[in-house]
């Protein structure tokens, strides 16, 4: 019997690289893809994803949508921007609005699915999680419903959108990836572009607490360093 196919959003985060393993562990990962829209990370995304691909033996694509940053004024893409949230339940309308990037994963999601059906592959994967689904609808399992509610018409090979931590905390995908002995220092989880991840965004900072409360212990920027409790 051969082999579930797919085709893997990957952008160097926690939630794409422990998808990108779980892709392997099921099946083959055909391609991994990392979009560079504009972000100011895009370039150590693309830095690390690649090295993680030449590590797993995986080919990987770099897409550059670089309109989709100029029509957004997210904190994500513009330095200095509105304040950004503490991804603690109860974030206020403005804080989300700071880091919402106009159908980001919808449109990643359709460009996957692209690239599944002409390579093809059953399936396209998205790091997503249950706190960021909390927070921001794309993120969550309805997402990932009606987007293959409109894939079983716009594909012809029923490509499916699929996130194997979409119901999962940070602190497990954090476990997890350590299960796997995944080299952390390999991850970019900074909205920022620097020679080292930052700390202090609050994406940083989610990564931390996480990796701590799962007792994993790795640097950042001189924050702390070592492995183990």
């Amino acid at each position: 019997m051969s082999m579930d196919r797919h085709v893997v959003m990957l952008s160097a985060g926690m939630d794409s690289v422990l998808n990108l393993l779980l892709s392997l562990e099921r099946g083959e990962v055909v391609l991994a893809l990392t979009v560079d829209y504009g972000q100011r990370a895009a370039a150590r995304e693309i830095e690390r994803s690649k090295e993680i691909c030449r590590r797993l033996g995986v080919d990987h694509r770099v897409l550059e949508f670089p309109w989709l940053g100029e029509i957004s004024g997210a904190a994500l893409i513009v330095s200095g921007g509105p304040g950004e949230p503490s991804w603690a339940r109860g974030s206020t309308s403005e804080e989300v609005d700071a880091l919402w990037i106009p159908n980001r994963n919808g449109l990643f999601a359709n460009v996957g699915a692209c690239f599944a059906e002409a390579l093809d592959a059953r399936f396209v994967v998205m790091g997503l999680n249950a706190e960021e689904g909390e927070i921001f609808p794309d993120n969550s399992i309805h997402f990932l419903d009606s987007v293959n509610k409109a894939l079983e018409i716009s594909t012809r090979k029923s490509i499916e959108l699929v996130s194997y931590t979409v119901d999962w905390d940070k602190e497990r995908i954090a476990r997890e990836l350590a299960a796997r002995g995944f080299d952390f220092s390999l991850l970019w989880s900074c909205y920022n572009g620097g020679k080292e991840m930052c700390g202090e965004c609050p994406s940083c900072k989610r990564l931390i607490a996480s990796a701590k409360r799962a007792g994993i212990y790795f640097h950042i920027n001189g924050m702390f360093g070592g492995r183990g409790r």
